[in-house]
């Protein structure tokens, strides 16, 4: 079993294509309005922004999360870069790393997690 798809709601299509376009590096595989659906894909699995869909916490990885921060000059920050923890091995994330978290708020009013796995 893989992961497909991940859907989290969106009232302006155009915003969320605007808003995940410059988070994500990349524009939209898809967009089919009606019914309002916009696809993005992330390495194999689909992010539908959807105006029909629940908002939903997803988080995403990047290289440096101050730097997609950066990236995104307007955003409301949630929570401030930190790191949550260490990897001691490989069970969660490459060991001898630090994983970092940040929180924003999308275009839409969803919160995103942005992870980063950094060198300790």
């Amino acid at each position: 079993m893989r992961l497909v798809q991940i859907a989290q709601h969106a009232d302006d299509l155009d915003r969320a294509a605007a808003f995940y376009s410059a988070l994500l590096g990349s524009e939209p595989t898809a967009v089919f309005d009606p019914p309002g659906l916009l696809f993005f894909d992330l390495d194999g699995v689909r992010l539908l922004l959807d105006r029909n869909a629940p908002s939903s916490l997803v988080y995403l990885e990047v290289d440096d999360v101050r730097r997609a921060l950066e990236m995104l000059p307007d955003v409301e920050v949630v929570s401030q870069p930190h790191v949550i923890f260490h990897h001691d091995d490989s069970r969660l994330g490459p060991a001898g790393h630090d994983e970092w978290h940040a929180f924003v708020k999308d275009s839409e009013g969803n919160t995103v997690g942005l992870i980063a796995f950094q060198p300790s």
